[in-house]
C-alpha cells in the first residue's frame, strides 16, 4: 500500500435520476428522500445531488429537504454561476463539486475546463472554501487540468471515468492508466482523488482498485439497476464490489 492509498472507499450514491422518474409524470414520487435514506441505510457514505441551471432533475426544494432531512454528507454538484455559488453559500452542503453544464447534454458530459476557466473559477473556489464547503472539481484525468486544480487550491477532484467506462479492450486498457496516473499526480501533490461517471458493476473493480481514490460517485447505473432489484440491493452489490476491491 502506498502512503498515499486509502483503505475504504467510500461510496457517494448520486440519486438525480430518481428526479428525473418523479418529473416524467409530476408530482412527489418517486421521492428524492426516501431514496437518500435508502442508500444510508445500504451502505452509501455520502448523498450527490446535481441541481442544474434548468431544473432537469433536482430542484431548489430537494436540496431544502435533503439538506434538512438526511444524516449523511451532501454533495452538491453545481455549475460555476453566480446563481449556484449564491445557492451553495445559502445551504452550506459538506461538498459541492464543480462541474460542466451545457443545456443540450442529455447529463454532465466531460471534464470541467479547469485550465481554460482559471479566472472564472478562482472566485468560486475560494468563496466556497471560506464557507467551510469543500470543494471538489469534476475534471479529465488530465496533467495540466490537475495543475489548475493546484493552483486553484481545490482540495479535490473528482476524475472523469466516461471514456474508460465507454471504452473496451486496449482502449479501455489505456484509459485506466491514464486514471491511475492522474490519481497517483494529484495525491502527491495533496488534492484527494475521487472518480465517477460511467460506472457498473462490470468495470467498478479495476477503478476502485486504485489504491489513492478516495471515493466513488455513483448514480445512474445504481438507479437503473434498482427498477430491477431495489435501491438497496443495488447500493449493497456496488459496495460489496468496491470493498472487494480493495
Amino acid at each position: 500500500m502506498t502512503s498515499n492509498s486509502v483503505s475504504r472507499l467510500r461510496l457517494g450514491v448520486n440519486i438525480d435520476h430518481v428526479a428525473t422518474v418523479r418529473n416524467a409524470r409530476g408530482g412527489s414520487h418517486p421521492d428524492t428522500l426516501r431514496a437518500a435514506l435508502l442508500a444510508a441505510k445500504a451502505g452509501a457514505d455520502g448523498i450527490t445531488a446535481h441541481l442544474r441551471e434548468d431544473r432537469r432533475h433536482m430542484t431548489d426544494q430537494d436540496i431544502d429537504i435533503l439538506m434538512d432531512g438526511i444524516g449523511l454528507p451532501l454533495n452538491l454538484e453545481m455549475a460555476a454561476t453566480p446563481e449556484m455559488l449564491a445557492i451553495a453559500l445559502r445551504h452550506r452542503p459538506n461538498a459541492a463539486c464543480i462541474v460542466p453544464e451545457r443545456r443540450e447534454e442529455r447529463t454532465t458530459e466531460g471534464g470541467l475546463d479547469a485550465a481554460g476557466q482559471f479566472d472564472l473559477l478562482a472566485p468560486i473556489v475560494r468563496d466556497l472554501s471560506a464557507a467551510g464547503i469543500r470543494v471538489s472539481l469534476f475534471i479529465a484525468p488530465d496533467i495540466a487540468q490537475i495543475d489548475a486544480a493546484i493552483r486553484l487550491g481545490a482540495p479535490v477532484v473528482e476524475f472523469h471515468t466516461g471514456a474508460y467506462a465507454h471504452a473496451t479492450g486496449e482502449a479501455q486498457t489505456a484509459e485506466l492508466r491514464r486514471i491511475a496516473d492522474a490519481v497517483a499526480l494529484a495525491a502527491r501533490n495533496g488534492i484527494e482523488p475521487h472518480a465517477g461517471h460511467g460506472l457498473s458493476y462490470d468495470n467498478v473493480l479495476p477503478i476502485a482498485a486504485i489504491p489513492q481514490i478516495a471515493e466513488l460517485n455513483i448514480g445512474h447505473f445504481l438507479i437503473g439497476e434498482a427498477i430491477f432489484v431495489g435501491l438497496e440491493a443495488s447500493i449493497r452489490q456496488m459496495r460489496a464490489l468496491m470493498d472487494e476491491a480493495r
